[in-house]
């Protein structure tokens, strides 16, 4: 069966050659960073591919599916071990790039390698980011604010990326999709890519061993099964303690996001030393007439400097050796930065623990999730289902309202109709919204441009035209919903014919 096999596929052969292959120095422990970053990543794409079974990303469904997953346990371990294999795969990344640093292993003919392996832990960040949202809590949803307000702090682009990441003026299930689509299709998809290269090219260049002064006289060793045996035994180390974390302090789900509350989020520890950075420098400097924006020096341009000049590293390194010697002033200089970097992060931990003891204290979990349980014992079951106490004259349960609500209305107007302080209007308790039908078919067919006050407050969304955009029925279903299925609305329902017969 193997000549089978290695007729056709030539497999056999190419797994004897890396089985075989030399390992410069002998097996050591030293070697085992990237192996077990490997294997963390292969638990993180297998946890979050069942994790998906289980999630509903949209701003009515986001919190909802991540609470039924917390109340079945075995679910919730495995969210739970999908939450701290993130904090590992991150950490063990940087771990192998501080090594290949201090070890000089980034240098000719390995300039590209330590490229690919920047880039992956660039990649793990924004996998990072992006999954700290979805929860859709109230320290996902105000943690992931802080972090698009950032990246709208850019010259140029900033705003506009962030208007793409965000899906409009306001968070909401636009961005759910968004953050969704890239934690679980584009960054895994980037990051087996980059994976894939790092190992070609570490295939073609070899392992650079430990540093000594001629490499010639290094012994040789064999990577199975010395080596594989290390590589094993480190990486089940890993699963362990990421089992025994998962188990034993999963993750808080907090209230769901509620952008109408004040909320001091709590980061994830890998940002912490930019959310220090952030809060050790005042929002401007005066210097007599000129004025420089901090916030964006500390955000924006501290950290692309500092991404450039780690990219450019093997070239920006003169010495001719990988000694420590010739490379003292790069090791100096990197031993200041991971100092300051943790001392940033110890700042913004003491920091971020002194603005939440101020703040109204989140409830324990127990709280959040009985409290969610009677909530929607009172609904007719359904995500977007109208509550029994509101149905008023518009009807018993609009599915086909609350389908398009979710999608067109939600991310600006918020899940619940609450709305967006200074940009989109509460459509809950809405006398407008209540009142005239004709008014409401017209405002959601042609749009609302320009400032408008509800209940004394002023907003500055643009709402679109749905007229063309959605057909007649559509429109028709979600005022019905919205005029009786939020907060305490109870108005008329609206037809499609009425929709159709409209006119300006």
């Amino acid at each position: 069966m193997l000549n089978w096999i290695e007729k056709r596929t030539g497999f056999v052969s190419m797994t004897k050659d890396f089985l075989t292959e030399d390992v410069p120095g002998g097996a050591s422990y030293w070697y085992v960073f990237g192996s077990a970053t490997l294997f963390a990543m292969i638990v993180q794409i297998t946890t979050g591919i069942f994790l998906t079974f289980f999630y509903a990303p949209s701003a009515a469904t986001a919190w909802e599916s991540t609470r039924a997953i917390y109340l079945n346990p075995y679910t919730h371990f495995l969210l739970s071990v999908h939450y701290w294999g993130s904090s590992a795969m991150i950490a063990l990344v940087f771990l192998h790039l501080l090594q290949v640093l201090i070890w000089g292993a980034y240098k000719s003919p390995r300039e590209l390698q330590w490229v690919v392996g920047v880039l992956l832990l660039l990649v793990t960040l924004v996998l990072g980011l992006t999954g700290y949202l979805l929860p859709w809590d109230m320290d996902a949803y105000f943690a992931s604010q802080v972090s698009l307000n950032i990246t709208g702090l850019a010259p140029g682009l900033g705003p506009v990326i962030q208007h793409i990441a965000q899906g409009g003026g306001a968070m909401g299930t636009a961005t759910i999709n968004r953050f969704f689509g890239l934690h679980v299709w584009l960054m895994p998809a980037v990051l087996v890519l980059l994976v894939g290269a790092h190992l070609a090219i570490f295939r073609h260049n070899g392992s650079a061993g430990p540093v000594v002064e001629d490499p010639r006289t290094l012994k040789v060793g064999r990577f199975w099964p010395d080596q594989m045996f290390m590589d094993g035994a480190f990486s089940f180390i890993v699963f362990v303690i990421i089992c025994f974390l998962a188990f034993a302090f999963p993750p808080y789900l907090d209230a769901k996001a509620d952008p109408t509350k004040f909320f001091v989020p709590y980061p994830a520890w890998y940002f912490l030393s930019l959310f220090g950075l952030l809060a050790l420098v005042p929002p401007e400097l005066h210097l007599g007439p000129l004025t420089i924006g901090t916030e964006l020096i500390a955000t924006i341009v501290v950290p692309t400097l500092f991404l450039v000049v780690v990219l450019l590293l093997p070239w920006l390194d003169r010495s001719r050796t990988r000694s420590f010697a010739a490379r003292s002033g790069i090791l100096w200089t990197t031993t200041i930065v991971v100092c300051t970097i943790v001392g940033l992060s110890i700042f913004a931990q003491v920091t971020t623990m002194a603005k939440q003891a101020a703040a109204p204290a989140s409830p324990p979990e127990s709280v959040v999730l009985s409290e969610a349980e009677a909530a929607t014992t009172s609904t007719a079951g359904a995500p977007g289902a109208i509550p029994a106490s509101n149905v008023g004259v518009a009807g018993a349960t609009n599915a086909n309202g609350a389908k398009v609500f979710a999608a067109n209305c939600a991310s600006c107007h918020g899940a619940q109709g609450q709305g967006t302080p200074g940009a989109f209007p509460p459509l809950a308790n809405n006398p407008v919204v209540t009142g005239d039908s004709q008014k409401v078919i017209g405002i959601l067919t042609a749009g609302l441009h320009g400032q408008i006050s509800v209940g004394g407050m002023s907003y500055n969304g643009q709402m679109p035209a749905w007229k063309g955009q959605l057909s007649n029925k559509d429109i028709a279903d979600v005022i019905t919903y919205i005029r009786g299925g939020l907060g305490s609305n109870h108005a008329s329902a609206v037809t499609e014919a009425q929709v159709a017969a409209y006119k300006p």
